[in-house]
């Protein structure tokens, strides 16, 4: 199995240009993927540099034909003539879909910071080894305060999830809502986090579980040991920062995470402001 993930700035490379189907292509060389997790997707903000008013949730579903596309829509707000403005994050997989869900996370005050709404959106996809979630999210790049707290909730919602693996609820065969779902203890999550590894919310997100379930692990350190990680921001353009460094992460819970075979960096394209993220796992 194979997952990228990829900050794509809505497309828009370092030459100024928004161009989905460069993207989808570059993903395809760089493997052919079973998942792909995006963010930074646009629906009808033109405001953005060098963008129209497309719907790219969906232009970038009919670019890969054959996957299904899980949307989740932190910004969500009423446009003119009526339409939505949407902003967020996307899952796309060839992978049978058992369940998806959008989890909000914490937007607290933070006065004089900009910020905007988050979101993790989540798919229980089947493996064959068995059900994996699958998590994509983008936490807040100005208010250290709204990061912490998303990213606490990030491991808030994997303990809720193994918990509900470990401990099942009443069984119904109703074909209702009620009806049991695949639950599982094995995840993946992957997104941009807007932090580096020195910060104190990347262990936070690995701290221990409540309910003693497979707390959440670095991929990169698992195979790079101390390495350092490779940066995925500001390679090529110190715009935001005056060194490149690493906040696009992949974390793989402690039970799956001997599957893991690789995690790279492709740190030389220039379609999208960050570096995507290639992880190649054994799903059998």
């Amino acid at each position: 199995m194979k997952l990228i993930t990829w900050n794509l700035q809505w497309g828009r490379g370092l030459d100024g240009r928004v161009d989905l189907a460069r993207i989808v292509a570059h993903a395809r060389e760089m493997a052919d993927f079973d998942v792909l997790n995006v963010q930074e997707i646009a629906d009808n903000f033109p405001g953005l540099a060098g963008n129209d008013d497309a719907d790219q949730f969906a232009r970038l579903a009919a670019l890969l034909p054959g996957y299904t596309a899980i949307p989740g829509y932190g910004v969500d707000l009423q446009g003119p003539g009526g339409r939505r403005r949407r902003f967020g994050n996307l899952i796309l997989t060839r992978l049978p879909v058992i369940a998806a869900r959008r989890h909000a996370l914490p937007w607290p005050a933070d006065p004089g910071k900009e910020s905007m709404p988050r979101v993790a959106v989540e798919a229980t996809l089947q493996f064959p080894m068995g059900p994996v979630r699958v998590t994509t999210t983008h936490l807040e790049y100005y208010s250290g305060v709204q990061r912490s707290a998303q990213a606490a909730r990030l491991r808030e919602l994997h303990d809720e999830a193994c918990d509900r693996a470990m401990r099942p609820g009443f069984p119904t065969a109703e074909d209702g809502p009620f009806d049991l779902t695949a639950q599982a203890t094995a995840a993946i999550l992957t997104g941009d986090f807007n932090l580096p590894p020195e910060n104190p919310a990347y262990d936070d997100i690995q701290k221990p579980l409540a309910c003693g379930g497979p707390a959440y692990r670095d991929a990169w350190a698992h195979v790079h040991g101390r390495a350092p990680h490779a940066p995925t921001f500001c390679v090529h353009d110190t715009r935001y920062a005056k060194f490149p460094y690493c906040c696009d992460f992949v974390f793989v819970s402690e039970d799956i995470l001997a599957r893991v075979r690789d995690i790279r960096v492709d740190g030389d394209t220039r379609v999208s402001d960050h570096q995507p993220v290639l992880l190649e796992f054994d799903g059998r």
